[in-house]
Order: structure tokens, then sequence, then C-alpha cells
């Protein structure tokens, strides 16, 4: 089964907690911090492989969670991290954060990897903890969350031509042709419902890639027949191969012709844009000469004459494929602003946190102030060492501007407390 588009969510591995320990030996107060830090959480990491087609396995898979980090231990023994989990997709894959609608990544060559959820950094251990004025810290860390997300995952063919047209007009019976592509190939409409790739070889020892990509009707673009299911294959393309049934059984070709391209600019602007090849495809029935006079007549374009089914015309315009793909250089299916930026800017850091008030108390969201929440450990200590490190952030100076009294209520997350000097 061919499947080029699924959803699934990602959670990296919790980080491993940090241990509170100590050892007991002389002279040393408490016996000395011994807690270790607890391992890294697995990341999740996408990677291309050429024996992929499809992206059928993610089908079934919409929930992908990698292992957390082992726990530190006493001996200043530090938990192991997990080994991260590497996903297999197809070269082509296009990978899109579905709540910023960022790309992560465009994987577009073999081996290609992208980092699509980090695993949580390990809790510290108390002995981490130590300063000449604290020798013998009582707390230690959570790990970190992993991060977690909803991803998009597309498949887009890499192909160097793409063969379009309206349905039954030959397209596979070309691929089938001048490849070794061994496409289903009948007489009814949308026999072809998945795309298929071919490798071409031409007169001259010229290679490249081409698709036969399922029929397109009017409103394709909008969803009609097989709808946009695989007009997005057609995106990475170079150049448009228009097939056209010039015998007029499958309609009049001069309206066909206009329908298709419609469809292709409604689609996406820069489609109609591509350097395009027009065949005059079935050039061997009957009238099919006549045609090609009205259409000649009336589009003042190239067009090349072939009947697949004989052979006939088919090396010309190969060899025609090659000339314009040698002058067209491979551009990126998307340009710097469509991806994520894993770049922090000194000056453009975001807001560490917002405060509001909801009836009666002080509500504190922010991702700074919840993954240190999350990783504090409320021991005494613990919690003293967090309502410093909310001082420092500038919290308390927030509030009290914000109109808050000491004792006034004070949210994080699902934890509620009391506002104290």
């Amino acid at each position: 089964m061919f499947v080029d588009e699924v959803i699934i969510k990602v959670k990296a591995g919790k980080g491993g907690d940090g241990c509170t320990a100590f050892r007991r030996e002389k002279f040393i107060p408490d016996g000395g911090p011994f807690g270790g830090n607890g391992g890294r959480g697995a990341s999740i990491i996408f990677k291309t492989d050429l024996g992929l087609k499809t992206l059928l396995d993610l089908r079934y898979n919409k929930l992908i969670k990698a292992p957390k980090g082992a726990n530190g231990s006493g001996k200043n023994k530090n938990g192991k991290s997990a080994d991260d989990v590497v996903i297999k997709v197809p070269v082509g894959t296009t990978i899109k954060d579905m709540d910023t609608g960022l790309i992560l990544a465009d994987l577009t060559k073999k081996d290609d990897e992208v980092i699509v959820a980090k695993g949580g950094r390990g809790g510290r251990g108390n002995t981490a903890f130590a300063t000449p004025s604290n020798p013998a810290p009582n707390f230690s860390e959570h790990g970190e969350e992993g991060e977690e997300k909803t991803l998009k995952i597309e498949l887009r063919l890499l192909a160097d031509v793409g063969f379009v047209g309206m349905p039954s007009v030959g397209k596979s019976t070309f691929l089938s042709k001048i490849s070794a592509s061994k496409p289903k190939i009948a007489e009814y409409h949308f026999t072809t419902l998945n795309p298929n790739l071919g490798v071409v070889k031409t007169l001259d020892g010229r290679v490249f890639v081409a698709a036969d990509l399922p029929g397109l009707i009017k409103g394709a673009s909008l969803g009609a027949g097989l709808g946009d299911k695989f007009l997005k294959h057609i995106e990475r393309t170079r150049v448009i191969a228009h097939i056209i049934d010039m015998s007029g059984i499958e309609g009049d070709p001069l309206e066909n012709y206009e329908i298709i391209n419609k469809e292709l600019k409604d689609f996406d602007e820069k489609l109609i844009k591509k350097p395009q090849i027009v065949i005059a495809n079935k050039m061997d029935l009957d009238g099919a000469k006549e045609n090609l006079k009205r259409f000649k007549e009336k589009y003042k374009v190239d067009v090349y004459e072939t009947s697949a089914i004989t052979n006939k015309g088919l090396d010309k315009v190969l060899l025609a494929i090659a000339d314009e793909l040698d002058k067209i250089k491979q551009e990126p299916l998307f340009n710097e602003d469509s991806f994520e930026s894993h770049v922090l800017y000194k000056f453009k850091k975001e807001q560490p946190f917002t405060i509001t008030k909801d009836n009666d108390i002080y509500v504190i969201k922010g991702k700074e102030v919840e993954k240190l929440f999350k990783m504090t450990k409320f021991t005494d200590e613990g919690a003293i060492r967090f309502a410093k490190k909310l001082r420092s952030m500038g919290i308390d100076d927030k509030l009290l501007e914000m109109g808050a009294k000491y004792g006034d209520k004070v949210q994080i997350m699902n934890l509620i407390f009391e506002f104290k000097e």
C-alpha cells in the first residue's frame, strides 16, 4: 500500500532523576554528598532509507515514545543515557510541526537525518550542588521532560520529470515503454492509484527519473477525483511532461490541456511556471492529425508527436526532456523562512514567564518556570532553592508590581502556594 501522508505524535524520553545520597566518612559534613546525576532521555531521530518508498509503517504507529534515562544512584554513579530511537523514512520525506506550522526538515539525500524531538537532560544529583557555603546539599533534581510534538509527515517523490494529464491518456503505457517500471495498465479510468517511478536512459546515455502520476480531472486541486493527493509529488520535479490524448477519445484535447494547466496553477502557482514538455500521444488513431492541427493553431507551443503503444516518437521526446533538465538546477522545495530555526538570538529571547490573575489566585506560566517546577524535588532545601530561582527571574518583583501581597495565593501548574517574603 502506498502511503504518502501521516500525522503522528512523538514524545522523547524523560531524563533520569538525580540522586540525593551521602557517604559516611569522618570529618566530612553529613558524610559528604554522594548522589549521581540521571541519564539523558532518548531523542527521536528520523533518517532516510533508500529501500523505503512509502510511509506505511508510520500509518500504524501513531504514537512514538522514546525511553527515559536511568536514575542516578549513590556512590556518585550517574544513570545511563537511553539509546536514541531512529525511525527510517523514504528519501523525499518532509516533516512539519503541526503546532508551529514550520518545517523541521526536508530529507532529500541518502542517510539524511534530523532530531524531531530531543530527549530531556538528566537531573543533577546532590553532589553537583555542593558549594563552599553548602558543602552537603540535601536536594537533587528530577530529570527534564522530553520534547513532545505532533508532526505531519509527507512524502514527495524525488523525480526529475512528472507525467501529468487526464485519466487514460497513456501515461502509464508511456512510462512502461521508456523504463523498466511496470505500472498497472488497463482500459478504464484511474487505473493508476499510486505514483510510479522509472529510471529513463536516453539514446545519448543521459539518465533521469520519471514519475507517472494518477490522472487529474477538473477540480482536482480542490479534491475532485483523486484530488490533490498526488499533486504535491509534482512540486519536486524540474520538468512537467504534459501528455494529451490527441485522438480525442478522452475528450477534446484543447479543453483537456486547459483543464490540467488550470489545476496545476490552482494547486500552486509555481507548478505552472515549471518548464512543460507537451506530448501529443495516440497519434496512430483516427482524428489525431486533425486535432493536432487545431491544437497548434491555438497554442504556440512545441508539441512532440508520439504513439506510446507503437513506440513511435519516444526517443525524440526523451532527448527533449533531457535537454530541458540540463538547463535547470535542482531548487530546494522550501525557502528558509519555512523552516524552524534552532538558533536562539541573544536579543530576541522570549519572555520567560507571564502572570495573570484568576479570581484571587496569581497564575504563573512560562516554559522556563514550568521546566524548573517539573525538575524540582520539593524537599525543604529543594523548595528554598526553587523560591530563590523564581526571585532571581524577577517573578517576586512582578507580583508586587501587580498588587500582590504576602500571603496571597500563587499557582504554578498544579501547585498552589502562598506568596512569602
